[in-house]
């Protein structure tokens, strides 16, 4: 079943490599043309820009959502169909969320990593079903993919929840498995 809006964390910086402008602006033109609605941090910037962007360009649907305290420094983006501002990063996520049918992690930073990881903690969990995927551009997450093998091998994560991570480097693909995701939730204390 297609999930219709996405929710897309990623850099408000261009990054040092500029094939992560162009898989922002890839996976953006992949979701318009799909028909899907963008859900984003709402900024004109960095790879946050490039994907709104493109999304826009082909006549898709963007809604942004940004904190009064980023508009200047994030630059909020004016042309979107939608601009919610909030008050707190919190508020901001809670609306991301609720917008959104599935998560996906472009190349970023720390407010990238922290969104994302709040979302897949949150499946872990069993507060919400929704896919949380990562487009896995030239290798950026292989680090942070090791990183959660090694959590599993000192014992501080279940090994199944690896599985609620969908990963790929094929932005066609990747929304593939977020359509084909079955939530499945395993408690951690059983």
């Amino acid at each position: 079943m297609m999930k219709k809006s996405i929710a897309v964390f990623c850099g408000s910086s261009s990054g040092s490599d500029p094939r992560f402008i162009e898989a922002a602006k890839e996976f953006g033109g992949i979701l318009a043309e799909q028909g899907r609605t963008l859900v984003y941090g709402g900024a004109q910037v960095g790879c946050m820009g490039a994907i709104a962007d493109q999304v826009l360009a082909l006549n898709g649907t963007v809604i942004g959502v940004i904190p009064e305290k980023l508009k200047r420094v994030e630059v909020a983006h004016q042309q979107l169909n939608e601009l919610i501002t909030v008050k707190t990063m919190h508020e901001r996520k809670a609306q991301m969320a609720e917008r959104s049918d599935a998560f996906v992690a472009l190349p970023g930073g720390a407010g990238t990593l922290e969104e994302w990881f709040e979302v897949f903690t949150w499946a872990q969990l069993g507060y919400h079903q929704k896919p949380c995927a990562i487009l896995n551009v030239n290798g950026f997450y292989d680090p942070l993919l090791e990183m959660i093998d090694h959590t599993i091998d000192q014992g501080f994560m279940n090994p199944a929840y690896k599985e609620l991570i969908l990963v790929s480097s094929d932005p066609v693909e990747l929304l593939a498995k977020i359509d084909n995701y079955e939530a499945n939730y395993i408690s951690k204390w059983n």
